[in-house]
């Protein structure tokens, strides 16, 4: 029975206002790493001209809309970062929630979800992952499957059992970009895609961790194409992989079932 069914008709309301607070909050993280500042302390501040905010700078979106994209207090353009990223939280939390069966499970896949957002916005705009994004999202993913066992094995050997599948998709899906990472010496891809393989694989497992993997590649493929053909980027012009690779692992997150349901169907 899906969570959904358990609970009032409030609550997928609930998990969408939670996720845009959510996006909100993910925005300072994605600036104050940046930045080298602790994003656990401290008050929200204009990046452009360090103003402090107010109460009612605060809220998700619609501050953005009351205020016409500008800094209250410096009258610069914010960016449509913050906005955008704010109601994708929102859905993705919101579809995140409709999906899921499990209070635990369904927590810990938030928490890793946030990691992902972080990574695609991160490295689409500073060409980076951060160690201190990969390893604690990793940790959480590995948490996540830990207790997935635990909820159906309880507090036995096979509750630790069920973790290894999900790590030997990782360290595949790692492999993997090790040896492109090698045979390119860097140029192709950076070693942080070789972490965020890991992070796949344990959060994925198989065989939605090889879906994910050629959704990215081919969204990757895709966009590529069509910024070389407007002239955009070149061959030889640095793309980031890692948003690829994070919408990769949220659609087979979600739609892996039935994605090879079709495909089995469509060549049998």
């Amino acid at each position: 029975m899906n969570i959904y069914s358990s609970f009032e008709s409030v609550f997928p309301v609930f998990f969408f206002l939670i996720g845009l607070i959510i996006g909100s909050f993910l925005n300072c993280v994605i600036y104050r790493i940046k930045e080298n500042k602790s994003f656990l302390k401290g008050s929200s501040f204009c990046p452009k001209c360090f103003h402090e905010l107010g109460f009612l700078d605060l809220f998700p979106i619609l501050s953005f809309v009351f205020l016409k994209g500008r800094c209250r207090y410096c009258k610069e353009k914010i960016s449509f970062q913050y906005p955008l990223l704010e109601l994708g939280t929102g859905l993705l939390f919101l579809a995140v929630f409709l999906d899921s069966e499990k209070i635990v499970s369904l927590i810990l896949s938030l928490i890793v979800f946030s990691f992902f957002i972080i990574i695609f916005v991160y490295d689409l705009k500073y060409y980076l992952i951060p160690d201190r994004i990969i390893f604690p999202a990793i940790g959480i993913a590995l948490l996540y499957q830990f207790f997935n066992g635990f909820l159906s094995f309880g507090w036995t050997e096979k509750a630790f059992q069920y973790l290894l599948p999900y790590i030997l998709s990782g360290l595949g899906a790692a492999l993997f970009f090790f040896l492109i990472w090698l045979v390119s010496k860097g140029k192709w891809i950076g070693f942080g895609d070789v972490k965020l393989g890991f992070l796949m694989g344990v959060f994925l497992g198989f065989p939605a961790v090889l879906l994910a993997l050629f959704l990215g590649s081919a969204i990757g493929a895709i966009i590529g194409t069509g910024l070389m053909i407007s002239k955009k980027k070149t061959l030889k012009s640095e793309v980031p992989f890692g948003p690829f690779l994070a919408t990769g692992s949220v659609i087979a997150f979600f739609f892996t079932e039935d994605i090879v349901s079709w495909y089995l169907n469509f060549l049998f």
